[in-house]
């Protein structure tokens, strides 16, 4: 045989064998293949089995579990019945006794109405009885007062009247004593704290100064050659020069104090000097106007210092040291003004006011007199509008306007200036007044009272401190006294300028005269 042949054969053996082997190994998985399954199934069987028995045992205990709830639910489902049923007949229990009471309520009631409504027709009969009653009375009372209801009607309105008049009078002059007596007391203790913590000294004013000389012959030199260097000075500043026997002294004269003290600057430095002559005269009147504006400058600001009062303009600061220069009732006024601040500033810390406020008006209030000679007007209104102009705020317009009257007072800052500019005033020494002015005040105060319906006569004392009326007593009676009192008051109040205050005293004398013969 061939090696191909052979090879052939080798490999249709080896087919052979291998599919032999491949059968063989199948027969062999088929049989445990299928010994498997059996066991399986008998595995099976008994595992359903088992399902089955304890299925139903679990069904058993789940059916008695529902019975025994079903019984438990029922139980209690008809106690809660039971419950409610009791309930319920205890409500309609309720109920029924609600009615009953309702029924009883009802014919109470109806048993008041009953008896409310006999009451009101007899007392509409009542009432018709009274209107009748009351109407034959009242023709009664006509007949015999011969008055009508309306003449009655008014005499009891005018007795009433008569005694209303006469409580309120007294009444009137209770609350009046009462009132001044606390008044007085609490006025007294605040302005005595004020007047003792501001002391301050007083010297008059007067319209001359008076500038020494080294020797007499200097008086023949300042009036010069035909009298040239006095014409100069007079006509430059405006002054009187007199010169007299008054040995080692010349006397200037002049209403303006500020024309005084240039001039007695000017003649200071010409004596000092030694030339004294017309243009000289010129160049010492000029240095010495620029010095007294200087010290004008310096006064406003120290008075400004002196009082505390800051973010004032710079020209009413210029003003304020005018009044250094300026006198009223022979008081400076800008000592006068510093004088009214600080006591402004004192009476408002009493009071619990605005301090601040206080004092600016009390240093402002008078303003207007720096440029009284300059400008015409009152005082009041010129320093009105000189604050307005430099935007200060309106309580201190509103508080300068009202220092004298000429509007009335609303703030407390306007009674505080009042009050503390009538104290300076009022100081001993503070003010003189010439003799007119003074006669001019009594006789004004003589001339209101004497005014007043039932006067019989008038006298003014004590300087026009107090003013006596005796009235006529068949015109005035008692209580009509104390309204005469207090009118007269406010009459001198809104009519009068005066320092402190005027006393007001009324007298009704009734006299009965006989003889025995």
């Amino acid at each position: 045989m061939t090696p191909t042949v052979q090879y052939i054969l080798l490999a249709v053996a080896l087919v052979v064998g291998v599919g032999i082997g491949i059968v063989s190994g199948i027969i062999i998985r088929k049989k445990k293949a299928e010994k498997d399954i059996g066991s399986a199934e008998d595995e099976a069987k008994r595992i359903l089995n088992d399902a089955i028995k304890s299925a139903e045992a679990k069904k058993r205990e789940a059916v008695v579990e529902a019975r025994e709830e079903i019984y438990r639910a029922r139980s209690e489902n008809e106690k809660e019945i039971k419950e409610r049923r009791a309930e319920i007949q205890k409500q309609e229990r309720r109920l029924v006794q609600k009615e009953e009471a309702l029924d009883k309520k009802v014919e109470n009631i109806e048993a008041k109405e009953e008896k409310i409504s006999n009451r009101l027709k007899q007392l509409e009969e009542q009432q018709e009885e009274v209107n009748s009653i009351k109407k034959s009375q009242l023709e009664i009372l006509e007949k015999i007062s011969s008055m009508t209801v309306e003449e009655a009607k008014s005499y009891l309105i005018k007795q009433v009247e008569d005694e209303a008049r006469h409580d309120a009078a007294i009444k009137l002059k209770e609350i009046e004593r009462e009132l001044k007596e606390e008044c007085d007391t609490k006025a007294k203790n605040i302005l005595s704290v004020a007047i003792q913590r501001c002391a301050a000294d007083h010297a008059s004013e007067v319209t001359v100064s008076v500038v020494p000389l080294p020797n007499d012959e200097m008086k023949g030199r300042i009036i010069g050659r035909e009298g040239r260097n006095i014409r100069t000075l007079e006509t430059l500043i405006g002054v009187d020069l007199i010169i007299d026997d008054t040995p080692e002294a010349i006397t200037l004269s002049s209403f303006d104090p500020v024309r005084r003290e240039v001039a007695r600057i000017t003649l200071e430095k010409l004596i000092a000097d030694g030339r004294i002559h017309p243009a000289r005269i010129e160049e010492m009147v000029e240095k010495a106007r620029k010095e007294v504006d200087a010290t004008i400058k310096q006064e406003g600001e120290r008075a400004i210092f002196e009082t505390g009062v800051a973010g004032v303009h710079p020209e009413l600061i210029k003003l304020l040291g005018r009044m250094r220069y300026r006198t009223s009732y022979g008081q400076n006024v800008l000592k006068h003004s510093i004088e009214v601040s600080h006591i402004a500033g004192l009476l408002a810390a009493e009071l619990g006011a605005d301090i601040t406020a206080a004092k600016r008006a009390g240093l402002l209030h008078d303003i207007g007199k720096a440029v009284t000679h300059e400008v015409d007007g009152s005082h009041v209104n010129l320093g009105v509008e000189l604050a307005e102009k430099y935007h200060e705020k309106k309580e201190i317009v509103h508080a300068i306007h009202a220092h004298h009257g000429d509007v009335d007072a609303i703030t407390v800052t306007d009674f505080i200036v009042q009050a503390a500019d009538a104290v300076s005033a009022a100081r001993p020494g503070a003010r003189r007044e010439n003799l007119e002015a003074y006669i001019k005040r009594l006789e004004k105060l003589e001339e209101l009272a004497s005014g007043m319906k039932g006067v019989e006569k008038c006298f003014a004392f004590q300087a026009g401190r107090e003013i006596r009326i005796i009235v006529k007593p068949e015109e005035v009676k008692d209580d009509d006294m104390v309204i005469l009192a207090h009118d007269l008051a406010r009459k001198i109040e809104g009519e009068m300028n005066y320092p402190g205050q005027v006393k007001v005293h009324v007298v009704r004398e009734t006299r009965a005269v006989e003889y025995a013969k």
